[in-house]
């Protein structure tokens, strides 16, 4: 087996949107370097159940504006 193939596994801090810190370990950068998170799961609506927004764009409208009343 080749010798120093992997990174170095170190601990690192992440900083979440609220503000709340925790270590974890990571290949990121030097040890003890920071984290900050732009998207996390308290402020991602994937994660949150926020608002969905459905854009009704494209080949949907065009058919219901061709066909939307036909058969009514």
């Amino acid at each position: 087996m080749k010798k120093n193939t992997h990174p170095e596994y170190h601990f690192i801090e992440v900083v979440m949107t609220d503000g709340t810190k925790f270590t974890t370990r990571s290949t990121l950068g030097e040890p003890g370097q920071t984290l900050n998170l732009d998207i996390d799961p308290t402020s991602h609506p994937a994660w949150t159940g926020g608002p969905q927004r459905l854009t009704d764009k494209g080949r949907v409208s065009k058919f219901n504006s061709k066909f939307g009343n036909f058969g009514i």
